[in-house]
């Protein structure tokens, strides 16, 4: 999701990448449909309280939603590209030595069972 711009674009976007109505938002910030729709237009802007409420509803942080920083990216969005390739990718070596079949799947099994336990231990604390 490539979101550049303005903090309405970036609810937009985050919104209609969730497929959220306006109502939908609107009730989960407990909020008017109208205030979401004036956010979305630049032509108001969340108080703070609120500002953090659509960070945590979309799981992304106010730096994103400011602009401070490009669009956030998951980990598991990322770990399943990487383990797509580790598993196309046929002259695949590690230090100088190609990888087996065998040891390319054993190197995706790794990856995905810390990314598994990462996402346990988020959810832990």
């Amino acid at each position: 999701m490539r979101t550049a711009g303005t903090l309405g674009k970036r609810i937009k976007a985050l919104r209609k990448k969730e497929r959220l109505t306006q109502a939908d938002l609107a009730k989960e910030l407990g909020v008017s449909p109208s205030a979401v729709g004036m956010y979305e237009q630049d032509r108001r802007v969340p108080d703070n309280k609120t500002l953090l409420t659509i960070c945590n509803v979309f799981g992304v942080t106010s730096d994103y939603l400011l602009g401070h920083m490009e669009d956030p990216e998951d980990v598991s969005d990322v770990l399943d590209t990487f383990n797509k390739r580790l598993m196309e990718h046929d002259a695949l070596m590690f230090d100088g030595k190609p990888l087996t079949d065998e040891e390319r799947q054993q190197v995706f099994n790794t990856i995905d069972y810390v990314a598994r336990l990462a996402e346990r231990l988020d959810y832990e604390d």
